[in-house]
């Protein structure tokens, strides 16, 4: 069945108003139905959590809710599902307590590809023990994360191994099964950020080979809230500093204070959209996931074959990075033109695009392009379409001027 695009895009109130999102890497439009679970949860009676009346009932249910709803996205379960207020602070609260176990002459692996929000934490708690940190490095013609460094790399002093399962500045999606399969070889654990990747493609914690994967709701249709997947044994054997009065079980004591129920419901809603891209889908929730979210792949990749083509054709742009497994994404300067006054000279034509180094510091810098101003994205998400890719390529064409047409 061809995805229709038009239904999908039908289910986004944002795009009445008419620019073009090609930013949805730093943070997606907001599905509908996301929208009004969340005014619904805010206009209904809801308490704290409690079991002794209705209004706190409801807040436990939407507490539950969330949980099933990320584990049926990720192939997780409920129970090994910690909810947070974003990707950045889960991976602090987790690099804390593991942390707090490491000794001098520990390691760490960390990528030079990642987010630094699955960087610096691992980083810091590192240098707070007195750990030593090692680094995986990017081709820095492809973009590619060679796993065979990692056979030098990971040790048996090696605690962990952070690695994105995509990244949000070129799309390179690593091999994450293999590098997993070498840190667990060596006893270590494995902390995958799939904020950039779980978007774009069905997911698996178990096929990664991920100890611990985080994922946020902004980046899928939902709210700003994140979560991070676990196998709930796993987290039982953590110890986060907590307060004395709050819920020591798992996974409510990796929690800090009183969550937002009404974001909690878009978090549910927004897994519930997902599920509905392909309405030709059968089964449970978590099948029905996998087959909307393979869809809108497909979707996405031809979308994105049309960009790439008609960037790299063009003799005035520069395209960094050509990964052999990427998500829908690219990053690119225009000759003659800083990435600021590229994004915003889009910006003025109604096209969303984003610049500077977004957060993934160590690529920006190892390039030397952070220096520099950075790079503009475009990244593709499923309501896009090829003829929002021809209108930005017709803008890209009128800032290079008539000498910087398309190369022949």
């Amino acid at each position: 069945m061809a995805f229709d695009v038009a239904r999908v895009r039908a289910a986004y109130p944002a795009l009445g108003e008419g620019f073009v999102h090609f930013d949805g890497a730093g943070g997606t439009q907001t599905a509908a139905g996301v929208i009004e679970a969340v005014t619904g949860a805010m206009r209904a009676a809801t308490g704290n959590r409690s079991t002794a009346f209705v209004p706190g009932r409801r807040a436990l249910e939407l507490v539950a809710g969330a949980r099933a709803a990320v584990a049926d996205l990720l192939g997780a379960q409920p129970s090994g599902v910690v909810l947070g207020p974003s990707a950045t602070a889960l991976t602090y609260t987790l690099a804390r307590t593991l942390g707090a176990g490491w000794r001098p002459g520990d390691e760490v692996v960390v990528s030079r590809l990642d987010h630094d929000a699955n960087v610096r934490p691992w980083v810091q708690a590192a240098e707070a023990a007195g750990a030593t940190v090692r680094w995986a490095e990017f081709d820095p013609v492809t973009g590619d994360l060679p796993t065979g460094q990692y056979a030098d790399l990971v040790t048996e002093r090696t605690r962990l191994v952070a690695v994105t399962a995509g990244s949000n500045a070129i799309g390179t999606v690593p091999d994450v099964a293999a590098i997993a399969k070498t840190a667990h070889a060596a006893g270590a654990l494995v902390c995958v950020d799939g904020v950039h990747s779980v978007p774009h493609g069905p997911t698996d914690l178990a096929t990664l080979g991920a100890d611990f994967l985080v994922t946020s709701a902004y980046k899928w249709s939902g709210p700003h809230l994140a979560a991070m997947a676990a196998d709930p044994a796993r987290w039982g054997q953590l110890r986060p500093a907590k307060l004395i009065p709050s819920a020591d079980a798992v996974p409510d004591r990796f929690e800090y204070g009183t969550p937002s129920f009404p974001l909690l419901a878009g978090v549910t809603a927004a897994v519930d959209h997902l599920a509905g891209l392909d309405p030709s889908a059968t089964g449970d929730r978590r099948e029905r996931v996998r087959a909307g979210l393979a869809a809108a792949q497909a979707h996405e990749e031809a979308v994105f074959d049309r960009l790439l083509a008609g960037l790299t054709g063009r003799s005035f742009v520069t395209v960094y990075g050509t990964p052999a497994r990427r998500c829908p994404t690219v990053s690119f300067r225009v000759a003659g033109r800083s990435p600021a006054e590229t994004a915003a000279a889009l910006g003025e034509a109604g096209l969303c695009l984003s610049h500077g180094d977004y957060y993934a510091y160590e690529y920006f810098r190892t390039t030397g392009l952070r220096a520099d101003g950075g790079a503009v994205r475009a990244s593709v998400y499923h309501y896009n379409t090829v003829e929002e890719v021809d209108r930005l390529l017709v803008e890209l064409d009128r800032l290079a001027g008539p000498g910087g047409r398309m190369a022949r």
